[in-house]
């Protein structure tokens, strides 16, 4: 059974104990294949979900979803796990625009064994300590840049450090620096807010994991028309991310705000009538219904679209209804007893009365237990005397 949770969908359930990168559907789980279902390239995940890129299985490696292999890099080998094999990879291709004949796609070595895999293990322990000792390195060069993150590679020959920055750098001191102190080849790798917090991880204000660190890998502009189709006061401190930018999932439910809306009337701010100026308050854009407070009263219309748009129309000729009453949506007398019998149900017979009397009987007994404790109290004291 697939996971439920948007976005994942991992066969056979989250086996990490949550949604994370690595976890992936397979389509063609119940579906026979046909000849080619060897595809000769591979999707390989490095550092658990944070990089991902296509190799060639040259070597005709028998490999499954999981397995750890050793793959060619620019200088020595990397380490990876096995995220996507089969005909799922050509579709993961396609969508990222990658050729099966470009240059740059480099093959598969062999499958990692033990000491491969706990070297690999070693060298990600390490990348903690020395993701401090670069920042303050970097920061005693006062270089305006965040250093985010640091990868080792697999056979420990070079390290990547990602890093954010507003401005151009120039590092050119910082990796001499590095390069001193850390004994490795050193890459420099700029990248944006979001991926920096996809990388490092956390907790949304949902109470789940951040959509960028679980299974989100493209990163669409979020704006604030976003936040304003749905009815959302503009406070950046609420609509903010963990990485400072507007939340990505703004843009989520944002097409089924965008379709909603072609039923509300345009520029419905305010309905003119001979009682007075009606100020839109409210807009349920779900339910096709608006909500006026009359200019300096305590009267709340709530209209229907269909009406508003009627009375813009009428306000635009010139003419004013006598009142809004005539249009106000009356609930009916059987959504009264549905709401009565709901009511019912929660509540029961206990009123606010009711409790105030159980409280009072309450004070009344432990009164008389006080009472009659100090009176037992004086009696045997005059008995002792």
């Amino acid at each position: 059974m697939a996971c439920s949770t948007a976005g994942c969908g991992s066969s056979g359930g989250c086996s990490s104990g949550g949604c994370n990168k690595m976890n992936s559907f397979d389509w063609f789980a119940d579906i026979p294949l046909s000849d080619n279902y060897n595809f000769n390239l591979v999707e390989i995940s490095f550092k658990n979900g944070a990089r991902k890129a296509f190799y060639r299985n040259d070597a005709k490696l028998d490999l499954f979803r999981g397995e750890m292999v050793i793959v060619d890099a620019s200088q020595g080998y990397d380490i990876g796990e096995v995220s996507l094999t089969g005909e799922l990879v050509k579709l993961q291709m396609k969508k990222k625009d990658v050729k099966e004949s470009a240059d740059t796609i480099r093959s598969i070595l062999r499958k990692a064994n033990d000491q491969d895999i706990e070297k690999m293990h070693e060298l990600r322990a390490n990348e903690k300590q020395m993701l401090v000792k670069a920042r303050v390195i970097s920061r005693s060069l006062n270089l305006d840049m965040k250093i985010g993150d640091v990868e080792f590679q697999g056979d420990g020959k070079k390290t990547t450090f990602f890093y954010t920055a507003e401005n151009r750098i120039d590092f050119r001191d910082l990796v001499k620096q590095f390069a001193s102190e850390f004994k490795v080849k050193i890459e420099m790798r700029q990248i944006g807010a979001r991926q920096e917090a996809g990388r490092i991880g956390g907790i949304g204000s949902c109470g789940r994991e951040l959509c960028c660190s679980t299974w989100l890998s493209d990163f669409d502009s979020v704006s604030t028309g976003a936040a304003r189709y749905q009815q959302l006061s503009i406070n950046s401190d609420k609509l903010s991310g963990q990485c400072g930018r507007l939340k990505c999932c703004l843009n989520y439910e944002l097409d089924t705000y965008m379709d909603a809306l072609k039923g509300i009337p345009k520029n419905p701010d305010k309905i003119k009538t001979k009682e007075g100026v009606a100020y839109l308050r409210k807009t349920d854009i779900f339910k096709k219904e608006l909500t006026y407070n009359l200019d300096k009263s305590n009267k709340y219309y709530k209209l229907s679209s269909e009406d508003v748009a009627k009375l813009l129309q009428m306000n635009k000729n010139n003419e004013f209804p006598n009142s809004l009453d005539d249009f106000n949506i009356v609930d009916t007398p059987a959504a009264r007893e549905i709401e009565d019998s709901y009511s019912e149900d929660l509540v029961g017979s206990v009123s606010l009365s009711t409790l105030e009397s159980g409280t009072k009987k309450k004070k009344k007994k432990k009164n008389n237990y006080r009472k009659n404790r100090n009176r037992n109290n004086n009696n045997s004291n005059k008995k002792n005397a």
